[in-house]
């Protein structure tokens, strides 16, 4: 083996460096060789400091290495202070002895540098040529026996038989009380530190010869004390308990098969509720709530629950991320519901019961607002409830001490009977606009009149001191008496006045129609103002005008309700048997009278109204005394030429001027006035009272 270089080079330089150290200091005790001496000793015991410093590794050999310069430099100043050459030739002594150090430490100094170079190798022999072995083969992977029973010795024996599916071990084996074919098995990968990968339910299911629907895969749950993992994974062998699950189902189990998995999807079921008083099934259910608000498909929803969406027997309820699914045992909005004083009574806040909803609530409207007093907004086709529901709110506002009028542009039987309960009952549209003239110079009187404080107030129910009384007008049939040609742009003008300021004075306007679209003359001005200041209650409209009518409502595509079914009585069953036999099919129960929507919030709630019988009288809803006007607001309308009998002929200069004689022609029947005076306008205002509009239609019934 050669030497390195850089080891002759460093024993070269002891060597020559040794006699320099002896003879400098001696022979030139200025010569520059002496500071180059002193000033690399120097160099080096700064060297041995920070070699020496704790976060330093190799201090031993790094001050080993610097050592030669500090031991040069020290003889080379005893060398400047001896005499000479010292007794004894002591400065030779020292050089030989420096030089005999170094080449003493440097092999410990040089045993760990990292850039020496290495020795020489021996050359490495040629390969040689081995003859082929032939593979060993992979030992088979052993199932384990720690004494496990019977059962699991079995199935460890049927999952090697298989060909170790997945390449999976049986490690545990856990039967299903009383389902003798489940199990549950804990499996892990054959090889140590391997995750499973090629584990699925067909390989399963093809194991155990069950269907694949019966296997269910988990990752481990993670236990202290076990491993868990994916080298590890849980399986489920259940087909007792998927037949059972398909012949007698729990309700839980029904709801995760049937209802979470389409109809409500993502839904976990909590609970079931049963009220045998009111024949209804209650299920009440969540979703999580990253899934945000539930969504529900109706249709398939009914299916599952063996009903039809258009029977009216399904009602959800939704509320944040839970659902309540109500199932009736008969559409509730079949079921008649009959109007009371106590239901028809306000409470402190005003409110009294309208009708009931499809989940059996009550739906509640109201006499007035935190703003002042309500507005109402009846829309209902003809025959759809509206006067039943006009007369529940014409009842409500009597109980609660209020003013009532009412102005109808046609006559019937039910409003005559209201009308008996009124301070004023009319017909026509000129009882309409008269009335409307009365409301909008109240207005103007009551913000005059002082309260007993002295001040002049905005009318509100629990303010004490109001000189007056809260007003309701009903309007019914409003756009047929607006549509009319004398009177008919100032009916909607005044209208639109009292529904924006009639609130403030404690003047409430309800209007009643067949419809709120604009292109049929509801202005949009009226139909937000009432819609702003009332709870809307809309019966029974046509399936094709839904979206139309609830649009015009304000109410958002995504709220817009579904038609209502024709009928909500259950279809009989036998019609097979009766188209077999030739036999009609049975007539139709109409009995959706009365049905519809409230809109007191964004969304429209189906319900069914009360119902108030006419043919049995109507006194019993009304308090005994009929409320009127106070005697100064009284007065005050006299003074404007305001109160009078409505009923009568248009008065000279009430509706402008009047014609001069020269222009007449003398055709009273063919050419109206200016006035609007009109020869079937003048038959309609013969009747003068509410109980001669009800002689007149017992008369015209009799005929």
């Amino acid at each position: 083996m050669s030497t390195p270089r850089s080891v002759v080079l460093e024993r070269l330089a002891y060597t020559v460096t040794a006699p320099v150290l002896a003879a400098a200091p001696n022979l030139f005790p200025d010569s520059p060789v002496n500071t180059v001496v002193q000033v690399a000793g120097v160099a080096g015991v700064g060297a041995w400091v920070l070699a020496a410093r704790p976060q330093t590794t190799g201090a031993g050999r790094k001050i080993l290495r610097w050592s030669p310069l500090v031991f040069a430099a020290a003889v080379d100043i005893a060398a400047r202070h001896t005499i000479g050459w010292g007794p004894w030739c002591l400065d030779g002594i020292l050089a030989a002895g420096w030089a005999a150090t170094g080449l003493l430490v440097m092999p410990f100094s040089r045993h760990t540098r990292r850039s020496h170079r290495p020795a020489l190798a021996a050359p490495a022999p040629a390969p040689q040529l081995q003859p082929a072995l032939a593979p060993t083969p992979e030992p088979p992977a052993v199932q384990l026996d720690n004494g496990a029973d019977a059962l699991t010795r079995q199935v460890r024996r049927l999952w090697e038989n298989r060909g170790m599916p997945g390449k999976t071990i049986v490690v545990t084996v856990d039967p299903h009380e009383g389902m003798p074919n489940d199990l549950t098995l804990l499996l892990r990968a054959s090889e140590a530190g391997r995750p499973i990968t090629g584990l699925t339910d067909e390989a399963v299911a093809a194991a155990f010869a069950v269907d694949v629907s019966d296997v269910r895969i988990e990752d481990v749950v993670r236990q202290y004390g076990r491993e868990s993992g994916p080298g590890w994974k849980t399986v489920h062998v259940t087909p007792d308990l998927n037949e059972r699950r398909r012949a007698t189902p729990t309700t839980r189990e029904w709801w995760a098969d049937r209802v979470a998995s389409g109809p409500v999807p993502g839904s976990e079921f909590i609970k079931k509720v049963r009220d045998h008083g009111r024949k209804v099934t209650h299920y009440i259910a969540q979703v999580p709530d990253e899934m945000g608000e539930p969504r529900i498909n109706l249709h398939t929803l009914a299916s599952a629950l063996k009903t039809k969406y258009d029977e009216g027997r399904l009602f959800i309820t939704v509320d944040g991320n839970q659902i309540l699914v109500s199932l009736w045992d008969s559409s509730p909005l079949a079921q008649v519901f009959p109007a009371t004083r106590e239901l028809l009574t306000p409470d402190k806040d005003g409110r009294w019961v309208t009708g009931y909803l499809g989940n059996g609530q009550p739906a509640r409207n109201r006499v007035y607002t935190d703003r002042g007093a309500a507005h109402g907004l009846f829309v209902a086709p003809s025959g759809g409830g509206k006067t039943q529901l006009m007369a529940l709110h014409v009842a409500a506002d009597a109980l609660f001490g209020a003013v009532v009028m009412l102005a109808t542009e046609a006559p019937d039987e039910k409003t005559a009977a209201l009308g008996e309960h009124t301070a004023r009952y009319g017909v026509g549209a000129l009882y309409m606009i008269r009335l409307l003239r009365v409301l909008v110079a109240l207005m103007e009187i009551r913000g005059e009149m002082l309260w007993d404080d002295g001040q002049v107030h905005e009318w509100a129910p629990a303010r004490p001191g109001c000189p007056y009384r809260m007003l309701s007008a009903y309007l019914d049939e409003f756009l047929s008496a607006a549509r009319n040609g004398d009177y008919g742009p100032e009916i909607m003008d005044l209208a639109e006045l009292v529904s924006v300021k009639g609130r403030k004075y404690g003047v409430g306007l309800k209007v009643a129609g067949q419809s709120v679209y604009v292109q049929d003359g509801f202005t949009q001005l009226l139909c937000e103002n009432l819609r702003e200041n009332c709870i809307p209650v809309v019966l029974k409209v046509a399936p094709k005008k839904i979206t139309d009518m609830f649009r015009a409502l304000g109410i958002p595509a995504e709220y817009i309700p579904d038609p209502l079914p024709r009928s909500f009585s259950a279809a009989e069953a036998g019609r097979i048997e009766r188209v077999m036999r030739g036999e009609p099919e049975p007539a139709s129960d109409s009995n959706t009278g009365g049905a519809g929507w409230i809109v007191e919030g964004k969304e429209p709630s189906v319900l069914r109204t009360l119902f108030m019988d006419f043919k049995d009288g109507i006194d019993g809803f009304f308090p005994d005394t009929v409320a009127t006007l106070t005697d100064y607001e009284i007065r005050e309308l006299e003074a404007r030429d305001l109160w009078f009998d409505w009923t009568e002929p248009p008065r000279p200069g009430e509706f402008g001027p009047e014609p001069d004689d020269e222009d007449s022609d003398g055709d009273w029947d063919d050419t109206p006035r200016k006035s609007g005076r009109k020869k079937t306008a003048a038959r309609r205002d013969t009747v003068t009272s509410p109980r001669q509009a009800l002689e007149a239609i017992r008369n015209l019934s009799s005929v």
